[in-house]
């Protein structure tokens, strides 16, 4: 981008030049009327270029803003996505930890004879709850990859009305 503004300063600059050239001819006369014409020329042909330069630059500028407004959508929602997995993956470690802790008190209390009612309904709320926090950490899994999808399949729905 730096490089068309470059070449525009450099453009506008001969411009400037030509012009002040033709300035200074035509106040001492026209001793060669080809090469005013010529000069001429020159500058009209250097303004066309100026101004063909200056709309690619505004459309390479309008299709770079539009490209970063859809990456920044696009990471804005993968960002979402990310936390939501994140969550859910904590959910589940915290409900592992809890399933290990409550596994290892019934394993003592087996281990003593005493078989505690409340350890054995203790760990299997706990199992439980690690299945739906599994489950739930699959649900997450399956929407991001339903989102991707739908994404894909609106991509090349929008291309192939593009085409026809």
């Amino acid at each position: 981008m730096s490089d068309i503004s470059e070449l525009e300063t450099r453009i506008t600059t001969a411009l400037e030049r030509i012009s002040a050239g033709l300035g200074a001819l035509a106040p001492a006369g026209a001793s060669e009327p080809g090469e005013v014409a010529a000069l001429t020329a020159a500058l009209e042909e250097e303004r066309t270029v100026n101004a063909q330069l200056e709309e690619r630059v505004k459309a390479i500028k309008e299709k770079q803003d539009s490209t970063v407004e859809t990456l920044v959508g696009e990471v804005d929602r993968l960002r979402a996505l990310l936390e939501t997995e994140e969550r859910t993956l904590a959910k589940l470690r915290q409900v592992n930890n809890d399933l290990r802790s409550n596994n290892d008190a019934l394993r003592q209390a087996v281990s003593q004879g005493v078989a505690e009612p409340h350890l054995i309904n203790k760990s299997m709320m706990a199992e439980l709850e690690g299945l739906r926090a599994a489950q739930n950490a699959d649900r997450v899994e399956l929407d991001a990859v339903l989102g991707e999808l739908t994404g894909l399949i609106e991509d090349a729905n929008a291309k192939e009305s593009a085409d026809a």
